[in-house]
């Protein structure tokens, strides 16, 4: 999904983008590329430049896990950021997985159908929608109702999701983020392959982001919404492991109580109340989209 070097190309954008005085490194001339330098990773870090340089290029594949924390600390990782990074290592030394899809448990769409006023969804690492119950399909009626499940996809190819998300920007990168964090270890994944790939093709601001190689999960956050039906609605979510099926996510949504956003949800929980109960979401197959 990075051109056959994720390890590499991670090192060489978080290099780019560290501040060398942040880092410790004295100012010394105009330098040629942002951030720092190699050999002054090489020796935060306390290996060769050498080394270093064929780990960004992809021809030393084994780094150690003492390497590759000392990288980390060099280049000013977050805990987040870390522990991508030694699951990239891990991956780059033959541990790689392919995403499966297992089939959500039917005892947790009867639990997120008895949520009436929470919008809920089922995410897999792609950030594909496998689940939602009624209040979650009714709020991502924008996207799910033409046929799109995926929300990365969504973002960067539908033009009306600069309108459903007032804070296009942020989101676009929150996704890309989240994407990067879920997929690490999912190397020649075909659906990852596929999805990056055709949004590498059809969308420049995908490209710019995703060289940016951010991570950060789903977790808990903000995101505004401008609904067609209800219109301005401002929720926050919080994201939960799927225990029985370790790459699903389950994301559950909530307005803060006697808001406007609430009242706009309570609307929006009427309109819900018609569709079926918690079901599945179709997911293409992976090579069913038209590349074009």
């Amino acid at each position: 999904m990075d051109s056959g070097n994720p390890l590499g190309g991670f090192l060489r954008a978080r290099r780019e983008m560290t501040d060398p005085s942040r880092a410790g490194q004295p100012w010394s001339g105009r330098r040629r590329t942002p951030g720092l330098r190699r050999e002054e990773v090489a020796r935060l870090s306390g290996v060769s430049a050498d080394y270093y340089a064929r780990l960004e290029q992809g021809r030393e594949k084994h780094p150690s896990a003492q390497v590759v924390h000392s990288l980390a600390g060099a280049l000013g990782l977050d805990p987040e950021e870390t522990a991508h990074l030694h699951q990239l290592a891990r991956t780059a030394r033959g541990s790689v997985r392919r995403g499966g899809r297992a089939p959500v448990g039917p005892s947790l769409l009867r639990l997120m159908d008895g949520w009436h006023h929470t919008p809920a969804l089922v995410l897999d690492r792609r950030l594909d929608v496998l689940a939602g119950n009624r209040l979650g399909r009714a709020l991502f009626a924008t996207m799910l109702d033409r046929g799109e499940t995926n929300l990365v996809r969504f973002t960067f190819l539908d033009p009306d999701a600069r309108d459903f998300y007032p804070d296009w920007e942020r989101v676009a990168r929150s996704g890309l983020a989240a994407l990067r964090a879920g997929g690490g270890d999912l190397v020649n994944d075909p659906g990852l392959t596929e999805l990056v790939g055709e949004l590498s093709l059809k969308s420049p601001e995908f490209r710019a982001l995703w060289a940016r190689h951010d991570v950060r999960g789903k977790g808990h956050e903000a995101k505004s919404f401008h609904h067609h039906e209800v219109g301005e609605l401002t929720l926050t979510y919080d994201s939960f492991t799927v225990d029985s099926a370790a790459d699903q996510q389950l994301v559950v949504y909530q307005a803060e109580p006697g808001s406007a956003s609430g009242q706009s949800l309570a609307l929006l929980a009427t309109v819900a109340a018609d569709l079926p109960a918690s079901d599945l979401v179709t997911v293409p197959r992976v090579g069913a989209r038209d590349p074009a």
